[in-house]
């Protein structure tokens, strides 16, 4: 069972976290399928967490596929 769920703001994707019965938290970004991670604390769990979303971001660019997350922050000059 999870209790205590928290939401945090990391620029434009939302970090869900909780807490398990057994003490480990599991943070997401319900955004990006697949990116679930655990921690033995929050902070750890978000930092795990937002890793692992850059991980799936860079794969996405990598592969051609639309990133709107991240293009905000690109400017291509001329």
């Amino acid at each position: 069972m999870i209790r205590g769920g928290d939401l945090i703001m990391a620029d434009r994707l939302t970090i869900e976290t909780e807490q398990e019965d057994d003490g480990r938290w599991i943070a997401e970004v319900p955004a990006l399928p697949g990116t679930l991670a655990y921690g033995r604390t929050r902070d750890e769990a978000i930092n795990h967490v937002q890793a692992l979303a850059l991980r799936v971001l860079a794969d996405r660019l990598e592969h051609g596929e639309e990133v709107p997350e991240v293009a905000r922050h690109f400017v291509v000059a001329a």
